[in-house]
């Protein structure tokens, strides 16, 4: 019945919209989509990369998700860590998933990331 995910939504405070940009657009390359107005009113940002979507919405009792995370597949797995640790924001390597390389990394909120490049491209 599914036929794909369209997207996943992290949660960010109010007011953070541009360390998002500056992280989710110029760190991790991702592009911004300009947000329906009904929802734009509402504050957040969304992007997109691939088929990768994040939208990062406004919550009023903001904590940043700490174990629940999406996984965003890369095909650069080393660079990206690079970009990331020079923006500062470590990178935590895990080497526990079968067929995959992979580390965590937390946006500027707090938010928890997955990043992972298969060992054997698709």
């Amino acid at each position: 019945m599914l036929t794909g995910l369209h997207h996943v939504q992290v949660a960010c405070p109010a007011g953070s919209e541009d360390a998002l940009r500056a992280f989710y657009g110029g760190v991790l390359g991702m592009t911004e989509l300009r947000k329906p107005p009904a929802l734009a009113a509402r504050g957040g940002v969304w992007f997109r990369s691939g088929g990768a979507e994040i939208h990062c919405g406004v919550e009023a009792d903001f904590r940043p998700a700490r174990k629940a995370h999406p996984g965003l597949l890369t095909g650069d797995l080393d660079g990206l860590a690079a970009a990331c640790e020079a923006a500062g924001h470590p990178v935590q390597w895990d080497p526990d998933f079968p067929g995959h390389r992979r580390f965590y990394v937390a946006d500027p909120v707090g938010n928890r990331l997955e990043m992972l490049e298969p060992l054997i491209p698709t």
